[in-house]
């Protein structure tokens, strides 16, 4: 049976976190509020969490999930190489509603899908779930949704869509925007030889960052908007 936890009371927050991370050990789904919308998480490092957090979502593992991190030590810990561009990215818009797609560290023991060696990684602005992640480490998270189904923004929307399928709900009342994440795919600034022509950063999804505020930072290197006829 699913326990629904609200994070705004104390007592309640304190139970809610220690019943998630209990969950999230064994394998199990937990409900958590981003800045974005309420997030499906699973553990990272569980192939059969994954798994189970895509067939909650009605998901193929051709639409792998992204991963939430505390923080820039466990980004590193996670991809590669950390480009300078993508340095900006994270100083300027991280925690936030923003998403980078990297080349993901070949030593680490994980399936989250059809990845192609990448990773999507993103630190969310909201206390509760960041405070999660410093515990249980990364967490694969996906919109807490049934696919093609509207982005819940509060955790009774994700309940009534997902219900027992999760072990805890971590209510943190409305979210913040209910505007999915930027995604940006940063693949092609990691240094692949001496030769390698420098890359761009293509747009994958406009979401809660927008394109001016990337072109501030990025300048250059962030790959130009594609008119209507499909020519940049």
């Amino acid at each position: 049976m699913s326990s629904v936890f609200d994070c705004r009371d104390e007592a309640q927050l304190l139970a809610g976190m220690r019943h998630a991370r209990q969950a999230i050990a064994r394998g199990e789904l937990v409900v958590v509020p981003t800045d974005t919308v309420y997030g499906l998480a699973a553990d990272a490092f569980s192939p059969a969490a994954v798994q189970r957090l895509l067939d909650a979502k009605g998901r193929g593992r051709s639409q792998p999930p992204p991963v939430l991190v505390s923080g820039r030590p466990m980004l590193s810990a996670l991809v590669e190489e950390v480009p300078d561009a993508v340095e900006r990215l994270v100083e300027e818009f991280w925690p936030g509603g923003l998403t980078i797609v990297l080349p993901a560290q070949p030593s680490l023991s994980w399936d989250l899908g059809d990845t192609r060696g990448t990773v999507a990684v993103r630190m969310p602005d909201r206390r509760v779930t960041l405070e999660l992640l410093a515990d249980t480490g990364p967490l694969a998270v996906s919109s807490a949704n049934l696919t093609g189904q509207r982005a819940a923004v509060s955790s009774i929307d994700a309940e009534a869509m997902l219900g027992e399928s999760v072990s805890v709900y971590l209510d943190d009342g409305a979210s913040f925007t209910g505007i999915a994440s930027t995604i940006v795919d940063a693949t092609s600034l990691v240094a692949r030889g001496a030769d390698a022509a420098p890359g761009r950063v293509r747009i994958l999804r406009e979401g809660a960052v927008e394109r001016e505020d990337l072109a501030r930072v990025l300048g250059d290197l962030l790959e130009p908007e594609a008119d209507a006829d499909g020519a940049a």
